[in-house]
């Protein structure tokens, strides 16, 4: 069974929804994303999204663009080097599920057969890929499947009429968008937000997270009563950033983890 099955299982069954936070890997660096990794399991996480740095992201607002130009500057860190991370942390004691949010050129340039040989190795459970549409993926999504990796598609206010045919697609979860526009911390939703999360959790059996601005506890509370997960990226992220002073010298690091999981503990409540 897949583990963001397994996990999503697990929380129905104790009435809690899942807290799904985003990091950037390699920021600041590949060994400090390993330690971050088991900071946020610590803290509460449920699943965590390894987001892949790319130079031309499609849906990343300013803060995660930050992240992965910092990543690509200091480490020129690659696809195989943001997988392999997660086999580091499953070493390092990390057992929660890990899903790999990236872009699709990068998955085409490494070869779409070896590179879900090397996801299914790994220990890689599920796979966002915001700039694939469902009328072209059948491939990735055969070979997804072959891999018993959940191929996990993004729904937003706007698919309307696509989101049944999105849903019936989706494995693992189906991603709901909660704003439009890039990633990045709202004080405000999309208008109807509360009628789009109903018409997904209609459209599909399996679980609905939401994500996209969700930067408090005040708002992960908000949407743990419609939805079985809530992802956190960009504050998440910006409180990385904040504190890579902190987590660059031996002597702060563990005082710069800290400020990281005090972070992701509050959003679990």
């Amino acid at each position: 069974m897949n583990l963001i099955d397994t996990a999503f299982a697990r929380l129905k069954s104790e009435g809690k929804t899942a807290l799904i936070p985003f990091v950037t890997m390699g920021d600041p660096d590949l060994a400090t994303s390993v330690a971050i990794i088991q900071t946020l399991e610590k803290a509460g996480a449920d699943m965590i999204e390894l987001g892949v740095p790319y130079s031309d992201p499609l849906a990343d607002g300013p803060v995660i663009q930050r992240a992965s130009e910092r990543a690509l500057r200091h480490n020129s860190i690659t696809i195989k080097d943001c997988i392999e991370i997660a086999e580091q942390s499953r070493e390092a004691g990390v057992k929660i599920p890990f899903i790999l949010f990236t872009y699709y050129n990068p998955v085409f340039q490494y070869g779409l057969e070896a590179f879900f040989e090397l996801v299914q190795s790994k220990g890689i459970s599920g796979l966002i890929i915001p700039d694939l549409p469902i009328e072209e993926d059948e491939e990735v999504r055969l070979l997804a499947e072959a891999a018993n990796v959940h191929l996990i598609p993004l729904v937003a206010p706007t698919s309307k009429d696509r989101v049944t045919r999105i849903s019936r697609k989706a494995k693992g979860f189906v991603y709901c968008v909660s704003s439009l526009g890039v990633t990045g911390v709202r004080a405000d939703f999309h208008t109807g937000i509360d009628e789009f999360l109903s018409m997904v959790r209609e459209a599909t059996d399996l679980p609905i997270a939401v994500g996209f601005g969700i930067s408090s506890r005040e708002q992960v509370a908000r949407f743990e009563k419609q939805c079985d997960g809530v992802i956190v990226g960009s504050a998440i992220v910006r409180t990385i950033e904040d504190a890579i002073p902190l987590l660059n010298s031996a002597d702060t690091r563990e005082a710069g983890l800290k400020q990281i999981g005090d972070f992701v503990a509050q959003l679990k409540g």
